[in-house]
């Protein structure tokens, strides 16, 4: 390679000074090498240093090779990526092997052919720069499906990512609407991060979660005695909150009466507090989200208009789950990596018969409801493959699933009936129908408890006729 800097790097881990010289000489025009003659220099070098390919004598310290078996281990630990190469003598080839069931990456017998090792050396090397590349290329991959904890890879949310970047550095009021669980409050947070104001508070309040006589108070503080139980003065959500962001979530849930005090905030970008004179000036961002159309609250009288003028300098809109189907897969992959991990549960996948119904479902509760069946769905599956059932939804046709043995017998059932029904009940005809013999038929028709005589008149004991 033309620059060291370009070069892979290789630590040689030997006891034996003269297999150390004779590596590193040997190695130094095609690698950077790093040499270490016990277990001590070898755990510092691998603490100070990335490597791509260790070069492991087995046998350090008086031939015990369980040494070899513990550095092998702590490189592993530091990098489960990293390519480790066995340095073997001929009479403990069975170590070698049960090193690289443990992750070595190969092995090679002493006395050491150089020619051998650069082949194997290069296979590791290649190797190791592919999964780079691997690597590099998934994350890639997750960053343009991704904006802070924001998922998808639809075209409808891309362009949400793309107006969240453009309006983020702009200090305008958003107002985000969208359904229960589609992710407002994540849209919020991103055009906080990606503002100016990233450094200061981010605060957030739900305006349908607090009771009106109390949501004034949250907003705005109060001094101390401006009501019964003020004992002491208490600084408000928006004072909180300034030189940032405040998040008003379920704007449309707000009072008539204090939709004017906002709106007057907005105008003037200043407050008092209930009970107090003092005129605060802030400093803050407004990002206000709802459910609701509040167009249509405006036009019934629940919402003013001016105020919803102002909040809605830019309206982000998030579409619904169902109309981001090719975002679903991608989600549920990522909140089961997420959750298997976090329960520890391993690795997990996700069956196709529980990606078909996924598809298939409305998802009514958005992103927030398949976040929680997966999460459910980890945490309650007892294999390793994540069906419908688990998920608590339906199968691909809408119906339960019955073992093979039943359905079969269930169409045996029926096309016996049918037979009978055509021949009026006549054993031999209905046997030649069937192209079976009429033993086989009287075994059908015990296996069954079916009465041939009961479809004499064309009908049978169940009159509704066939669909054929």
């Amino acid at each position: 390679m033309s620059a060291a800097a370009d070069r892979s790097r290789i630590l040689v881990v030997d006891d034996d000074p003269g297999i150390l010289n004779q590596l590193k000489w040997a190695l130094q025009d095609e690698y950077e090498v790093v040499t270490a003659d016990n277990e001590q220099s070898a755990r510092a070098a691998a603490a100070e240093g990335s490597f791509d390919v260790v070069t492991l004598d087995l046998a350090l310290a008086e031939d015990d090779p369980e040494t070899g078996f513990a550095l092998l281990d702590r490189f592993l630990a530091l990098d489960p990526r990293l390519k480790i190469v066995l340095v073997t003598g001929h009479d403990d080839r069975r170590f070698a092997l049960r090193a690289v069931e443990r992750g070595a990456f190969d092995f090679f017998s002493k006395p050491i052919d150089l020619d051998e090792l650069r082949v194997l050396l290069g296979r590791a090397v290649s190797l190791r720069s592919l999964e780079r590349e691997n690597e590099h290329l998934r994350r890639q991959i997750r960053e343009q499906g991704r904006l802070g904890n924001m998922l998808g890879k639809s075209e409808a949310i891309r362009d949400v990512f793309s107006l969240v970047r453009r309006v983020a550095p702009a200090d305008v009021t958003v107002l985000v609407s969208g359904g229960s669980g589609t992710g407002k409050e994540l849209v919020a947070r991103e055009l906080h991060r990606l503002s100016s104001r990233s450094e200061a508070p981010f605060v957030s309040i739900s305006c349908g979660a607090i009771p009106e006589n109390l949501l004034e108070s949250e907003l705005f503080g109060h001094e101390k005695g401006a009501f019964t139980g003020a004992h002491v003065a208490r600084l408000g959500k928006l004072e909180s909150a300034n030189g940032g962001t405040i998040f008003l979530d379920e704007i449309g849930e707000m009072p008539l009466t204090l939709q004017v005090k906002i709106l007057r905030f907005l105008q003037e970008r200043e407050i008092e507090h209930i009970g107090g004179r003092k005129v605060i000036p802030l400093d803050v961002r407004v990002i206000a989200a709802t459910n609701r159309n509040l167009r249509e609250e405006v036009a019934r009288g629940a919402f003013r208009e001016d105020l919803y003028f102002r909040l809605s300098v830019v309206n982000v809109e998030l579409p619904p789950l169902r109309k981001r189907q090719a975002d679903i897969a991608y989600l549920a992959q990522e909140f089961l990596q997420q959750y298997a991990a976090e329960f520890r549960r391993g690795k997990l996948s996700l069956g196709r018969d529980a990606l078909r119904s996924l598809q298939k479902y409305e998802w009514p509760g958005n992103v927030r409801e398949l976040e929680h069946r997966i999460q459910r769905a980890v945490v309650l599956c007892t294999g390793r493959v994540i069906h419908p059932r688990d998920l608590e939804l339906e199968s691909e046709d809408g119906e339960s699933l019955i073992p093979i043995r039943a359905a079969r017998e269930a169409a045996e059932r029926r096309v016996v009936e049918i037979s009978l029904r055509r021949n009026c009940g006549n054993i031999a005809r209905a046997a030649k129908d069937l192209e079976i013999s009429r033993p086989t038929l009287h075994d059908l028709l015990r296996k069954f408890s079916i009465a041939a005589a009961d479809f004499k008149n064309g009908m049978g004991p169940d009159p509704a006729e066939d669909s054929e």
